[in-house]
């Protein structure tokens, strides 16, 4: 997977507002602030808070 930086400059997570890094490793977004991460499911970031996990 490969989100493409201007995505990831405009992407924020939901629950603190601060900015998103992409996980290589996995198909997962980590936010910078509380370190929620959310995952990618085909190619589609899921910005739910339910639906993140905690680190």
């Amino acid at each position: 997977m490969k989100i493409d930086d201007w995505l990831l400059e405009i992407l924020a997570c939901p629950a603190c507002k601060a900015r998103l890094r992409a996980e290589t490793e996995a198909e997962e977004l980590a936010c910078t602030g509380c370190g929620l991460i959310y995952p990618v499911r085909d190619d589609i970031p899921v910005l739910l808070v339910d639906e993140a996990r905690k680190p």
